[in-house]
């Protein structure tokens, strides 16, 4: 079967037609994001409570300077289109992650976003990970490799709803 970039899409929360295969910027819609993400939980919903990649997103973008805050909020958008694939699948599906980096290409033309990969953010993104396997995980108790040297902030998650994390999303996106 050959699929056509134009006959896969995905309908959106705003009633958009978002093309995975052939993304491109005017698809793309800061609400779509903040609902896809606050609607999806992290770890394939293996934590102790709901918790959305948005609040997650939140996190991370509180943990780096302000210039890279945005860029940071944006890190996982992608996942609003495509869905938050845990990392060990995602290793298994190269063609995701490329279809992945097409919709984040789309979504920093988009936002005006040069780059999602700065060390500060990837860095965030860990730190943020380590305080959800502590507050949020607390049966998975054997040690990650992805978190070797990485120090959880003492700042506990509070999981919100996904109606909370929608707001304090968009929010925080206004804000810049």
């Amino acid at each position: 079967m050959t699929l056509s970039t134009h006959s896969l899409y995905v309908s959106t929360f705003t009633g958009k037609q978002f093309y995975p295969l052939a993304p491109t910027p005017d698809q793309i819609d800061i609400e779509d994001i903040a609902h896809g993400l606050a609607y999806q939980c992290r770890f394939n919903g293996q934590t102790r409570h709901f918790y959305s990649v948005a609040q997650h997103s939140l996190i991370v973008a509180d943990l780096v300077p302000p210039p890279l805050r945005l860029a940071a909020l944006l890190h996982d958008a992608a996942e609003a289109y495509m869905g938050d694939m845990v990392k060990p699948l995602k290793q298994l599906f190269p063609l995701f992650s490329e279809i992945e980096g097409k919709v984040m290409s789309a979504i920093g033309l988009r936002y005006a976003i040069g780059s999602f990969d700065d060390p500060a953010i990837k860095r965030a993104d860990l730190i943020a990970l380590a305080m959800e396997k502590r507050d949020l995980m607390p049966n998975s108790s054997e040690p990650w490799e992805s978190l070797r040297g990485i120090v959880a902030s003492p700042m506990r998650i509070a999981p919100m709803s996904p109606q909370e994390a929608k707001a304090a999303f968009l929010s925080a996106f206004l804000a810049g």
